[in-house]
């Protein structure tokens, strides 16, 4: 209906502005017949030169070969091209008269507003008149008859106006009968959504079912966890009762042969670090679940990578924020990066506090040294060292209680020692994981009574690992203890190439070479 009416629309403007140009081009050809009969009268010698232009004026419009026009309508946008195409084709024997519409149309094929003008092509001859057809229809013009009789014009305009009105009472007419119905349906569309939800659900869970022909009855199989089969069954019993069935539901547990899947119990603390185990790998059914060590062993990790109580803080006031609104998150519909930070909220918590405890053991605070725990115990010799330089610090009292003193910060000897710092302690966390991941892999062999596993995987792997990092680890201890100046790197490669060889300066502990050996 839209349609039509846009139609109608088009037609109407354009019937009415091209009834303007021809009662002005009317009037003004009259005008005109009057002053050259007013010539030929008063110079005779002139009435046999009339131009042909003149002939066809005196003719009038009974005369076929005189002058016609075509009138429609085209898109604001195309007028200057469509102009100067019509030109072309006549050769300039044509004249073109265009007037804006008075308001924004809608198009019929794109249903968007455009801005349209009207157009009167005066012309003569068949043949420019099949050219100025085709040219129109190549630009998407829509040409309209107008008849040059004022009397058949505004008949024309009635006809145009009368429909006009019958279409819009037609549209009002439909657009209430709409209203009426969508306001109707609005008040049962939730219901009717939830109806539909539940009959899905119904044919979906019906559709996992397998048909027993001889028993005619529906038959189910699946995985359950062994705590919720009372569950199942209380919920089985309830749902029998509920529906008023003359059949009851039996629940039967059943001898498998293929191994169950892995279920871990979770809650809202631990969720997340089984989500990031399992992003790994999901261990096997019974074997041990090393999300309940990553609890404590992920954040931390993260923590002496951090290292910054200032960072840490700010980390601990956004996980506390998340925990604070965690009913009025939960039922909100986040993003994908907030829901991510949502659902690690305990993460992030956890993450926190481990960093601010390495760093209160870093002594930074932003990557700036504080004297939380009082003063250096380093002091200038004179007056004439500085902190930066350590060669004119001396020891004055007891090393500082928690953490790296604050006169390493600037000074030449910071970078060698902190590196060397935290690549030790980087050494005896990872070779404490791995140990940890080699204890793991003996309790599941040994609950799976595979002694294979036992004898030729555990075994093996304790002896590679503890025999090198697990010795480098004990040397790093010992030499922490000692305050010796022993190098590890020539202890490590010298305990392979040369094993007899005299220790000397590398020396840490009395036994050591034949120990190595």
């Amino acid at each position: 209906m839209p349609f039509c009416y846009a139609l109608t629309l088009l037609y109407f403007i354009g019937h009415f502005q091209a009834g303007g140009f021809l009662v002005s081009s009317n009037g003004h050809a009259v005008t005109e017949e009057l002053e050259l009969s007013e010539s030929v009268y008063l110079n005779n010698g002139y009435a046999d030169k009339a131009s042909l232009l003149e002939r066809e004026i005196n003719s009038g419009p009974s005369n076929q070969s005189g002058l016609r026009f075509i009138s429609g309508i085209i898109c604001k946008s195309k007028i200057l091209r469509f102009e100067r195409m019509l030109f072309r084709a006549t050769r300039g024997n044509m004249l073109f008269n265009q007037a804006p519409a008075d308001e924004e149309i809608v198009d019929p094929l794109t249903a968007e507003m455009v801005e349209k003008t009207i157009f009167v092509v005066f012309f003569s001859g068949e043949q420019a008149r099949t050219k100025i057809l085709k040219i129109c229809e190549a630009f998407g013009a829509n040409c309209y008859p107008v008849p040059e009789d004022i009397t058949k014009q505004s008949q024309i305009i009635r006809e145009v106006l009368s429909r006009l009105s019958e279409l819009e009472a037609t549209l009002e007419a439909g657009i209430r009968h709409r209203n009426k119905a969508l306001t109707s349906i609005g008040f049962h569309l939730t219901k009717w959504m939830n109806l539909v939800r539940r009959e899905k659900a119904v044919y979906d869970t019906l559709n996992m079912l397998n048909f027993d022909v001889t028993k005619k009855c529906l038959v189910g199989e699946g995985w359950c966890p062994i705590f919720a089969k009372d569950q199942i069954q209380e919920v089985l019993q309830r749902a029998t009762f509920d529906s008023s069935s003359q059949v009851g539901i039996i629940f039967h547990a059943m001898d498998a042969f293929e191994s169950p899947p892995t279920y871990f119990r979770t809650n809202r603390f631990t969720n997340a670090f089984q989500e990031i185990v399992d992003a790994y790998g999901v261990a096997r059914y019974q074997e041990a679940n090393p999300a309940v060590y990553t609890v404590v062993t992920f954040p931390f990790l993260f923590a002496v990578m951090f290292g910054d109580w200032g960072h840490g803080i700010c980390l601990l006031l956004g996980a506390l924020v998340l925990l604070a609104r965690e009913r009025r998150l939960k039922s909100q519909k986040l993003g994908s990066f907030m829901e991510m930070l949502f659902g690690g909220r305990y993460v992030l918590l956890l993450m926190s506090l481990f960093s601010i405890y390495c760093g209160l053991i870093y002594n930074e605070f932003f990557s700036v040294p504080f004297h939380i725990f009082g003063g250096s115990a380093y002091r200038c010799r004179d007056k004439t060292c500085s902190d930066a330089h350590s060669a004119g610090l001396v020891k004055y009292r007891d090393p500082y209680p928690f953490g790296i003193d604050p006169s390493w910060r600037g000074s030449r000897s910071e970078l060698p020692f902190l590196n060397s710092l935290k690549m030790k302690m980087s050494i005896l966390l990872g070779v404490a994981q791995m140990n940890l991941g080699i204890i793991l892999s003996y309790f599941d062999a040994h609950f799976f009574r595979s002694s294979l596993d036992i004898r030729y995987q555990f075994v093996p792997q304790v002896i590679f690992l503890n025999s090198l990092f697990g010795y480098l680890s004990l040397l790093i201890v010992i030499k922490w203890c000692s305050g010796s100046q022993a190098d590890l790197y020539h202890v490590m490669i010298y305990m392979f190439l040369s094993p007899t060889d005299d220790l000397g300066e590398n020396q840490l502990f009395w036994g050591q070479r034949p120990l190595q050996a």
